[in-house]
């Protein structure tokens, strides 16, 4: 499209990562704050999770359906739409006088956010050609990098100065800022088609994604055989397929499906879905070893995941516009290769091992998942026709956020039950093992991984990808 000519993209593009950064600060500023959540409205562990288990089932239940909105909504009345609610939300975060109002507050938040990260994909794939979408997604990664990154430590830091409530009162002012802004500068970039609401479909997509999202968060939790995981994987499982089998037969599906009759963005959702838990799984993991093992405090935590994340960060526009020069077959196997690397180092663990020493392994494996998680992303939306990029988005979304789930799901249920069975002096020891076992578990994910990306192509001399750029295969 021609909207690099017509619209002033740079300023759709500021506004676009700048709604995307204090989405994704938000989630990342919260964690800390959980105990502090719990001794002031007197909540357990169990109560106290929904903050973040509620974000999250909002978030999946939300985005599958961001490509319907997308085809019924302009670009520039979604996104403010979305930036209300966050907004609203993330004030009755902040006066909350029950923990229940927190949760609702949160869960109006997350479905702001749940349509910001797909949106601000599909509009930065519409604004660029494929030879250039490398670099602008490599700059979105720059940007939301560093939410993640500066999140657990700014959150130590204000909750140890002032109130938990804080977090709240930072958020909203500057989310009230970027919805003005966006009244005045964002422009409608997407194409409106016919696109009808079925009713059917939203439930079987939430119950389908919702169902699983839960299901397996709770598994790290509870464990596999408790009935309400089982439950809640049986029910997301068979509401998934019927709404699979029910998109594959309406004219004008909600989510299109046919998206993956693209070998190649089959093998990057699945390589960006690996990392993405990988990730995940590895920084609920660190804390526990940090904190529960090492003894030291939540800031030390913040303070040792931050150089990996902000060099997360910085890596993105480099990896993205060699992305555009080389294509992604060279970043993932590099990328992968270093990620298995790092998690051999962290299964050589001990009680002793220095904190340094921990920092440095996380940025390897950072440096690994810069090569990974946008390009492999921009890869797989090439790979489509224009018209199912936002399907493609909001389908790489929602698998992900899954597959993130799976994986700390499962690493987490790996490093309880090698900590409860072992026979070790102490319950540190026991957990380092367990820790170390789980930290092998995720090396055989980062070799499926690396074998699976030789599938990719080599960028042709003659500009392509080798991944039918504007063809479905």
């Amino acid at each position: 499209m021609n909207a690099s000519t017509t619209f002033n993209r740079k300023a759709i593009v500021g506004i676009l990562l700048a709604a995307s950064f204090v989405s994704i600060l938000n989630q990342t500023l919260l964690i800390i704050a959980i105990p502090p959540i719990m001794a002031d409205f007197q909540i357990d562990a169990n109560q106290a999770q929904w903050l973040t288990t509620g974000f999250m089932l909002t978030n999946g239940i939300l985005i599958p359906i961001t490509a319907f909105l997308m085809d019924k909504f302009s670009s520039k009345n979604l996104l403010m739409a979305a930036l209300l609610f966050f907004s609203a939300g993330t004030f009755l975060g902040a006066i909350a006088p029950t923990f229940s109002v927190l949760l609702i507050g949160r869960i109006v938040q997350a479905a702001g956010a749940g349509i910001m990260m797909p949106l601000m994909q599909t509009i930065l794939m519409s604004l660029y050609p494929p030879e250039k979408r490398g670099a602008a997604m490599g700059m979105a990664g720059l940007v939301t990098g560093f939410a993640p990154a500066i999140g657990p430590t700014l959150s130590g830091w204000i909750i140890g100065q002032f109130s938990w409530r804080y977090l709240f009162y930072i958020i909203l002012p500057i989310a009230l800022v970027i919805l003005v802004l966006s009244f005045f500068i964002m422009k409608n970039v997407t194409e409106q088609k016919e696109a009808k609401i079925d009713i059917t479909s939203i439930i079987l997509s939430s119950f389908g994604w919702g169902g699983l999202l839960y299901g397996f968060s709770m598994a790290g939790s509870y464990g596999w055989m408790n009935s309400v995981v089982i439950g809640s994987i049986i029910v997301g499982g068979v509401s998934l397929y019927l709404f699979i089998k029910r998109q594959l037969s309406l004219e004008i599906p909600i989510l299109e499906f046919r998206v993956f009759q693209s070998k190649i963005f089959v093998i990057t959702t699945i390589l960006s879905t690996l990392v993405f838990a990988i990730m995940v799984g590895v920084q609920t993991l660190l804390p526990l070893y940090v904190q529960n093992v090492k003894g030291a405090s939540p800031l030390d935590s913040g303070l040792i995941l931050l150089p990996g994340a902000l060099l997360m960060g910085l890596m993105s526009p480099v990896t993205g516009k060699f992305f555009d020069k080389f294509g992604g077959r060279m970043l993932a196997i590099t990328g992968y290769g270093l990620i298995l690397l790092s998690m051999i180092l962290f299964t050589l663990l001990q009680m002793d091992s220095p904190l340094l020493l921990l920092s440095l392994f996380f940025v390897i494996m950072m440096l690994g998942i810069s090569m990974i998680m946008m390009p492999m992303t921009t890869a797989g939306i090439n790979s489509l026709h224009p018209r199912l990029i936002g399907h493609g988005t909001a389908m790489n979304n929602t698998i992900r956020m899954v597959g993130g789930s799976i994986g700390t799901a499962l690493l987490i249920s790996v490093m309880s039950t090698v900590s409860t069975n072992v026979s070790s002096g102490s319950s540190s020891e026991a957990m380092l093992i367990g820790i170390k076992v789980a930290f092998a578990a995720a090396a055989v994910m980062a070799l499926i991984g690396f074998i699976l990306s030789f599938n990719l192509k080599d960028k042709n001399v003659n500009g392509s990808t080798g991944q039918g750029s504007s063809s479905v295969v």
